[in-house]
């Protein structure tokens, strides 16, 4: 089964991080387009000129190695023969272009669609669709592509335990085989506040709330799932905000356990939207709540269309709440 890493989606940035502490250094890096490891010579080009424009930290994308050719141990090599660190960059929730699906059958998105968040507009034609059938993905997928001014591909959904085990089985095997420096998050959130209203998502929350409403508040939501099949989400509606944000916040603990347990060095960095309250509200992302915990040990707020004053108040605002916490600002 192959879970997607981020490879067409990828593109060049410089940041500045700095931390409170005087031992560590300036972070200088750049995010890696995924065309420059082509090659271990194209890869020694792009590592040479990162140098020697200052750069001291790579963020690359982890794709498959081919006929004997590994694109992130080449770069980790050079690398680290120049004093640069590496961070391997991981698309997380997000697991395929919906224009162009991945031609390997063993794909996630063929393995277990029923991992794939849904949005609530597609939903109900979804139910009366069998989730192993080319239908229901194809459905998902046209649903996403006609919709590509708002969502960049098809989501792997945090609801799903096996999903969990998938994505931790992962971030395990990068961390055990490569000697990376720091653990790249990207796309760890929801695409909207929309989804995930697949059936199987549906029905985890049903599990979940029931032992907690009294026996007449569930015989009364149980009363309107018998006209609308998403009654508990609808009926309890910040219950079910509360209930998906919770289990991102669960899967970014566990990967970052997952990668300290092998590489206890490892800097674990998260991509987030800016704005907190919008984090929270359209991807559950909490990432305040991943700051103050230590479930992440940086933090990469993502670049929006904000007029340039106004995202450099967002971002003075970004650094006082993480505080001590090394805030990488993507240009």
């Amino acid at each position: 089964m192959t879970l997607r890493l981020s490879a067409a989606f990828v593109v060049c940035a410089v940041i500045l991080g700095f931390t409170a502490s005087a031992q560590e250094v300036e972070v200088r890096a750049q995010w890696i387009q995924a065309t420059t490891l082509q090659s271990p010579e194209s890869i020694r080009r792009m590592v040479a000129t990162a140098a020697s424009n200052g750069i001291n930290t790579l963020f690359v994308p982890v794709r498959p190695p081919s006929s004997g050719f590994d694109p992130l141990a080449e770069t980790i090599a050079a690398a680290h023969a120049r004093g640069m660190r590496v961070h391997a960059w991981l698309d997380v929730n997000r697991a395929a272009s919906a224009s162009e699906l991945p031609p390997s059958r063993d794909h996630l998105i063929y393995q277990h669609p029923e991992w794939l968040m849904v949005p609530r507009e597609l939903a109900p034609d979804l139910l009366a669709v069998d989730v192993r059938s080319p239908e229901y993905l194809g459905r998902l997928a046209r649903w996403t592509r006609a919709n590509a001014a708002r969502l960049d591909g098809l989501y792997v959904s945090p609801l799903h335990t096996g999903a969990h085990l998938q994505i931790a089985a992962t971030v395990r095997d990068v961390v055990t085989r490569y000697a990376i420096d720091g653990l790249h998050l990207d796309h760890i959130r929801f695409p909207g506040a929309d989804f995930d209203y697949s059936r199987a998502a549906v029905d985890a929350f049903r599990t979940e709330i029931r032992g907690r409403l009294t026996a007449a508040e569930r015989a009364r939501i149980d009363s309107v799932e018998a006209i609308d099949p998403f009654a508990y989400p609808e009926e309890l509606s910040e219950e079910w905000r509360l209930f998906r944000q919770t289990q991102l916040t669960a899967l970014v603990t566990r990967l970052r356990s997952t990668a300290k347990a092998v590489r206890a060095g490892v800097v674990v960095s998260a991509a987030v939207v800016a704005d907190p309250v919008l984090a929270a509200r359209d991807g559950f992302q909490d990432w305040r709540t991943w700051l103050d915990n230590g479930f992440i040990d940086a933090l990469c707020p993502v670049p929006d269309d904000a007029p340039h004053a106004q995202s450099e108040a967002i971002i003075a605002d970004v650094r006082a709440l993480a505080g001590s916490k090394p805030v990488w600002i993507r240009n």
